[in-house]
């Protein structure tokens, strides 16, 4: 028989960003737990508000099916003496199942005669399984940050203050601390603090309907949504609908109500940014525009009960947000009394990183790096750049960005364009922190780009320098993300950028800061980026095979490598270059540690070989130039011509012939081809992989 299976954790408020984590780890943990369990089960479903963490489970078998183990013992003559007396290992093998002697078989196996017990094991009713696995599935949810209350030991993010567990309608009974699990759930904590029994889920979430509380996170986000694009239509707006916020709001309320409220029109003089940071990180309000995006001086505000009187919450909201929006105005007007550039001085103060100095070295540091890209890849905007670095940093010790910190960037560039500065350079201001996470754009223009990468790569050689490399699931300093950055603004660009040389030239720029061996912390950066850009590839659907056959050659350039593994992925598979690749790895076997010595004709006896040597001197010639232009693709094609000769010169040619001088000279022929081959990629690699 099966059954649903309801579990509900009443708490106290939970903040918004724990929920949705909580309630990944509690669906995982139970699929888990019940496929251990050998338990069946259908679908598990979630819901959640402040107050509550909830999964269901349904059709869950009753109990666990009854199971018949043969479990394999010693070999008969081990078991078994002379006078068909079982021996110690017999006894032993018998108690250790929990079985006697008399329970013991003899079976034949290929192996030969073992011995054997039979056991049936009863399944466990369900009921009692989840008595026991619940409280440590409960207090093993991870949440960023754990409290401790009153006199108990437990740890949870909030209080918790009731517990709802039912199989089939029927109360799984267990504790958690002096807490006991039931069959009651509490309504809206001011609207209708009431408990009252539940059922099952669908009473469950009915039961909460009427007491205020709307459990289910989707239909709770869509009411919302819908709520606030009315409520922002009838001030004669259009709602800006922040799906970040939606999705925080939804999570901190059990019953939304929305209500338009406006500031004064002077605070639009504010920047579009500051406004919004202002109303939707301090306040949890949504802005209001016109058809055109311009803001208009309104807002939405989601509360989360019902209001008798609207105009009394409004001036509530309304005056709680006028004086935010003041102490913006007033940070935003002292902070232009002085250039952009005169807070510079002040980064003096601030610290980068403990062993690594301040953000005034830094600035310096990520200013040469810039200007050195700038002259590499962009040689006209070598001052743009150089500029644009030098301001980057110095928005962090202005007032408004103290009290907004997601505003770094974004105010410099409305103060360097205040100050008269050259709008590419206030652009870059701002470009140079994107992207700011993993799938967010890219900088717009060139000089930011610029910036960031030099930023990034400051930051990685450093970190690298001291030992601060990412294990595991640690990486405090977001170098796996730094390196990512840098990755895909090298790959959307298309620059040709050596990173050893830039990495080497960060390093140095660090100076004395550095004790640790430059070339040792040059290998770790490259091979930690290396491996970013694999994992990155590999996860954008690209070709493993051709990915590593890339990166196994070289991997310096990223705009080189990427050409050379779409060249490889386009042409995986063809047969010819299937069967070449298969070629290469004989010729790599073979050659193994030889020089690449010249070839001398005049030693290539055999009518195979100097064939092979003709079409090689055919095919380097004709590859060299496209090789030498990155024309990766066309080069391959070129390749192509060498399967039928190498296969060939393999079948009629004895390699290590026994004179050491036409020996020597056949390892230099397949070493040339070899080396002809490794410009693009490792075609082992692929061989092996489609093995």
């Amino acid at each position: 028989m099966h059954h649903e299976f309801l579990l509900e954790i009443g708490t106290e408020e939970i903040p918004a960003s724990y929920i949705e984590p909580a309630l990944n780890y509690l669906k995982e943990g139970m699929r888990k737990k019940l496929l251990e369990l050998g338990l069946p089960f259908g679908a598990l479903h979630t819901a959640a508000t402040p107050r509550r963490l909830t999964l269901v489970v349904s059709d869950l078998a009753g109990r666990q099916e009854d199971q018949r183990l043969e479990v394999m013992g010693p070999p008969k003559q081990a078991g078994f003496d002379a006078d068909h007396k079982p021996t110690k290992a017999a006894l032993g093998f018998a108690r250790s199942k929990g079985a006697t002697v008399e329970d013991i078989q003899v079976v034949s196996t290929a192996k030969g005669d073992y011995l054997m017990v039979v056991q049936e094991i009863k399944g466990q009713e369900t009921a009692l399984l989840l008595q026991q696995f619940l409280p440590e599935l409960i207090l093993a949810i991870p949440f960023a940050k754990s409290m401790r209350w009153a006199d108990k030991n437990t740890h949870f993010a909030r209080p918790l203050q009731w517990l709802v567990a039912l199989l089939g309608g029927q109360t799984v009974p267990f504790a958690i601390d002096d807490l006991q699990s039931g069959n009651t759930t509490r309504g809206h904590r001011f609207m209708c603090p009431e408990v009252r029994q539940v059922t099952d889920f669908r009473q469950y979430e009915e039961t909460l309907l009427a007491m205020e509380v709307l459990v289910d996170i989707q239909k709770r986000r869509d009411l919302i949504a819908s709520q606030v694009t009315e409520a922002a239509s009838a001030m004669g707006g259009q709602v800006v609908l922040d799906l970040d916020l939606l999705d925080t709001i939804t999570h901190l309320v059990e019953s939304s109500h929305a209500l338009c409220g406006s500031f004064d029109r002077k605070f639009l003089e504010l920047p579009t940014e500051v406004l919004t940071t202002s109303m939707r990180v301090n306040q949890k309000y949504f802005t209001v525009a016109d058809p055109e995006g311009t803001l208009l001086p309104s807002f939405v505000a989601v509360n989360n009960t019902r209001v008798k009187d609207e105009a009394i919450s409004r001036e509530g909201h309304q005056r709680v947000l006028r004086a935010r929006l003041e102490d913006g105005l007033f940070f935003y007007n002292e902070d232009r009394k002085r250039p952009l550039a005169a807070y510079k001085t002040a980064l003096a103060g601030v610290v980068f990183q403990a062993q690594l100095g301040t953000m005034t070295a830094k600035n310096e540091r990520l200013t040469c790096l810039a200007q050195d890209l700038a002259q590499t890849l962009e040689p006209d905007l070598v001052a743009t750049t150089k500029r644009a670095a030098e301001l980057c940093k110095a928005d962090l010790v202005t007032d408004m960005v103290g009290e907004f910190p997601s505003l770094q960037g974004v105010m410099g560039k409305y103060y360097a364009l205040h100050d008269g500065e050259n709008p590419e350079v206030a652009a870059a201001i701002l470009d140079h922190y994107k992207p700011l996470r993993s799938g967010s754009p890219l900088p717009d223009s060139r000089a930011g780009a610029l910036v960031g990468m030099a930023d990034r790569i400051d930051t990685l050689a450093g970190c690298f320098a001291i030992g601060k490399i990412p294990t595991g699931a640690t990486d405090p300093y977001g170098l796996r993300r730094h390196a990512l950055a840098l990755i895909h603004i090298i790959s959307a660009r298309g620059w040709h950028l050596s990173l050893r040389a830039i990495f080497s030239k960060a390093l140095t720029l660090y100076g004395a800061q550095i004790t640790t061996d430059k070339e040792e912390t040059l290998a770790a950066l490259l091979s930690f980026i290396k491996g970013r850009y694999s994992n990155d590839l590999f996860a954008g659907g690209n070709s493993s095979e051709a990915v590593e056959a890339a990166t196994a050659v070289l991997f310096d350039d990223i705009a080189d490598c990427n050409q050379r593994v779409a060249a490889l992925s386009a042409i995986a598979h063809h047969e010819t270059f299937t069967l070449l690749a298969g070629a290469f790895k004989r010729v790599t076997n073979i050659i193994k540690d030889h020089d690449n010595s010249e070839v001398a004709p005049a030693l290539l006896c055999e009518e195979a070989e100097q064939r092979l040597f003709s079409i090689f001197v055919q095919v380097r010639d004709q590859c060299q130039p496209l090789l030498d232009k990155r024309e990766y693709g066309a080069a391959l094609q070129a390749m192509l011509l060498m399967k039928e000769p190498v296969d060939r010169f393999f079948e009629e040619v004895m390699v290590m012939a026994e004179d050491e001088a036409v020996r020597q000279n056949r390892l230099s022929l397949l070493t040339a081809i070899a080396h002809l081959f490794l410009q693009i990629g490792d075609f082992a690699k692929m061989y092996t992989l489609k093995g």
